[in-house]
């Protein structure tokens, strides 16, 4: 698979490649096809961690992730045009040369987690929040 930007194959073709690697993963499918969101998405028991929009790989990442790679160069939060950037979702720029297959196991190992954990995410303020709970529930 070409992993650096600026050769001949297509982001398409890219993004088909890329899909080809996940083929085989346990509870991960491929693009569905049809029409609207997420139409091109690479998914883990239903739920997007990678997809083709407008050109560009987008991907499921904690936020402060999303944060470095943006700070990087790398890409924008994705904003699935409705004017707010989603705060775990990551645009990458097709010109910033960083291979995609490393960065789609990432957001596949982010959404397992994030399913593992009821559908949120793991975060410190979640944790904290479950200790927390938990700590409540004991002292009744």
């Amino acid at each position: 698979m070409a992993e650096q930007g600026g050769g001949a194959e297509s982001v398409q073709e890219r993004f088909e490649d890329l899909c080809f690697e996940f083929m085989g993963a346990e509870s991960v499918t491929g693009p569905a096809g049809g029409s609207g969101f997420g139409r091109s998405a690479l998914r883990y028991r239903g739920k997007i961690f990678a997809m083709l929009v407008r050109g560009r790989l987008v991907l499921k990442l904690p936020a402060g992730r999303v944060d470095e790679l943006v700070e990087g160069g790398n890409g924008v939060p994705f904003d699935a045009n409705k004017g707010t950037p989603m705060k775990e979702w990551f645009s990458l720029d097709p010109a910033a040369g960083r291979a995609w297959l490393p960065l789609a196991e990432e957001a596949l190992a982010f959404v397992r987690r994030t399913v593992a954990a009821g559908g949120k995410a793991e975060t410190a303020k979640n944790t904290k929040s479950a200790k927390s709970a938990k700590a409540t529930r004991t002292v009744r």
